[in-house]
């Protein structure tokens, strides 16, 4: 009995941890702040806003579909589902993302190992370029166990972020630099 108890218990952990079975309960919910984590980028706040929505609200680059799926694109909108390697297992979230150009991008999570998230990019122009500033929230249910879990799902959360916000900066800077080398021709006649 304990063993099959154990094997539930083990086969559970991983659908949650996976992202294929969401716990929402409503019961002991809390909510933990993430973030505010914040880039400086020496690139133009539109150009960040792009290299931010491209995979999205465009063609999804094969390099990124590793990790991004778009299932549902409208107006500024879409329907993704993102990919997560932790440790030997890859956790699928499905989340909406919503763009308010220039300035902010939004992400509410809608299946995942926890049952609520909300983030967002807010971009800022500054003298030299943009400040990218993520925050968001995370929340968990079933009062002191669902603390322990956000406290690790978290941790991998913000490390996932942070990775990608550095990839971010680095295309933005890529890209302006880029321009500054090779500005556009003046048409001649």
């Amino acid at each position: 009995m304990a063993a099959a108890l154990a094997g539930a218990s083990l086969g559970v952990y991983v659908l949650v941890l996976r992202g294929a079975l969401t716990l929402d309960l409503g019961v002991g919910r809390s909510i933990r702040p993430m973030g505010p984590l914040s880039w400086d980028i020496a690139a133009p706040r539109e150009l960040v806003f792009d290299v931010i929505s491209e995979p999205y609200l465009g063609r999804t680059p094969r390099a990124v579909q590793r990790k991004l799926h778009v299932l549902e694109r409208s107006e500024g909108m879409v329907l993704a589902e993102h990919y997560t390697k932790v440790g030997p297992l890859v956790t699928t979230t499905v989340e909406t993302v919503r763009f308010e150009r220039p300035e902010r991008v939004h992400f509410r999570l809608l299946r995942g190992p926890v049952p609520y998230v909300v983030e967002t990019f807010d971009l800022r122009e500054t003298a030299e370029g943009t400040r990218l500033v993520y925050s968001g929230a995370l929340g968990t249910d079933l009062w002191a166990l669902g603390r322990l879990w956000a406290a690790a799902t978290a941790r991998v959360w913000e490390t996932t972020v942070k990775a990608s916000l550095d990839a971010i900066r680095d295309e933005s800077e890529r890209r302006a630099n880029r321009r500054v080398q090779h500005p556009p021709q003046a048409a001649t006649q």
